[in-house]
């Protein structure tokens, strides 16, 4: 990191040090950023890009900034491990407060004040011109702040390569299903952005459609080819994901990609739009096809429930619970189970029997279903995992181990 901006910063920092309460830090570092000139301001943020083209180099997928949890160091997800990375020299948390205030604006500063979190993109260019973006996140950890960035791929993957069942991709086409709920499912860093990019790129590439993108924050930039893709930034360009939704069918779509569906208006919106015939895909949260529709039922008001469990069984056409797991090579491969809306399992939902829809995923395998279960078999029987990673992330982890024993 360059030195001579750090000493800067340090000037500051002995200003005040010791004459404010922690919790006055924040604020203060902010007048200050937006009181400076702007050069210097620029070479606080070029320590970032610095950083941002060292996490490149040793191909990261993340990196973290700040807060006293770092103990001082700069930390990268390489393969899936998080490890703190010495060669990056150290940062100390008021230090890194100043780095970070950099990279906002008046109102992103503002607003990250007030509501303690910020989500935004951020852009860097190599020396060969060619551009990298970043999903950030500005959080507070007490009373510092502390940042996570996350690499945008620039390379789209073919959804020919992802391992889907024929079948699986018929659903999800606009072309073969015109309207329906398809969602993409798994925790945090299990490639759902990725994915839902290579559904947007294959219609992109055949179907001359409208489709609007609503992200929190916009991540890949899909180029229209023989789609028009409309990209609204959640903050930015429209203000929530429900407002999002409900002024997309006013603006002649075909699809509507919905980033996440956080919360009950944004789920009760997605179902409207399903109704009045448009094709939704989202995103949730949760592990498992099963748990997925549990989370949709359950984050709706108790009174509301009954209500969305039929519309949600009406609309549903596939659901995709993908992790990534590590495989022997030391690298990460997708794991998935998928399940398809056939009329029993929209029954099921109706009826709220979801413990029967596990064995219809299990016997579904001709229709493009399968089980994460049998998924993870199949790349253990390939030699591509172990059994014991089998086993860790498996969901059903007797039913894993049934699998297994079975084959040995």
């Amino acid at each position: 990191m360059n030195e001579k901006v750090l000493q800067d910063i340090r000037r500051e920092i002995e200003i005040f040090e010791g004459n404010l309460l922690n919790s006055e830090i924040v604020t203060y570092t902010a007048k200050i950023i937006q009181t400076i000139s702007e050069e210097r301001v620029n070479s606080y943020r070029n320590v970032v890009v610095e950083l941002l083209h060292n996490m490149i180099k040793y191909n990261a997928s993340d990196i973290e900034i700040g807060g006293d949890g770092t103990n001082n160091m700069i930390w990268l997800r390489v393969e899936g491990i998080k490890r703190a990375i010495p060669e990056f020299g150290e940062l100390k948390p008021l230090e890194a407060n100043f780095l970070i205030l950099s990279l906002l604006n008046k109102n992103q500063i503002e607003s990250l004040i007030i509501e303690r979190n910020i989500d935004f993109s951020f852009s860097i260019r190599n020396d060969e011109g060619k551009n990298f973006r970043f999903r950030g996140n500005i959080y507070f950890e007490m009373d510092k702040l502390a940042m996570n960035f996350r690499a945008i791929s620039a390379q789209l993957r073919k959804l020919s390569t992802l391992g889907f069942h024929s079948n699986l991709v018929r659903m999800m086409s606009h072309q073969y299903v015109k309207a329906g709920l398809s969602l993409i499912t798994g925790i945090t860093g299990s490639g759902k952005s990725s994915t839902l990019d290579s559904i947007i790129d294959f219609h992109n590439s055949f179907d001359p459609a409208h489709i609007i993108i609503l992200a929190s924050p916009i991540e890949f930039v899909h180029k229209s080819y023989k789609c028009i893709i409309r990209h609204r930034e959640i903050g930015k360009d429209v203000k929530s994901f429900q407002n999002g939704v409900v002024e997309a069918m006013r603006q002649d779509p075909d699809i509507i990609v919905i980033g996440e569906m956080r919360d009950q208006n944004t789920i009760l919106a997605a179902l409207e739009a399903t109704d009045t015939g448009h094709k939704i895909f989202s995103t949730l949260h949760t592990s498992s096809a099963i748990e997925t529709i549990d989370r949709i039922i359950a984050e709706v008001s108790p009174f509301e429930q009954e209500r969305v469990r039929f519309r949600l069984a009406d609309v549903l056409t596939s659901v995709i619970s993908q992790k990534l797991v590590p495989t022997v090579s030391g690298k990460r491969i997708l794991a998935k189970e998928v399940l398809i809306a056939t009329p029993s399992v929209k029954a099921a939902i109706k009826s709220n029997n979801l413990n029967e829809i596990y064995g219809m995923i299990q016997q579904g395998g001709n229709l493009g279903m399968i089980t994460l279960e049998q998924d993870l078999l199949r790349l253990f029987k390939e030699r591509t995992i172990s059994s014991e990673t089998a086993i860790s992330f498996s969901n059903n982890k007797t039913r894993m181990m049934q699998l297994l024993k079975a084959v040995e």
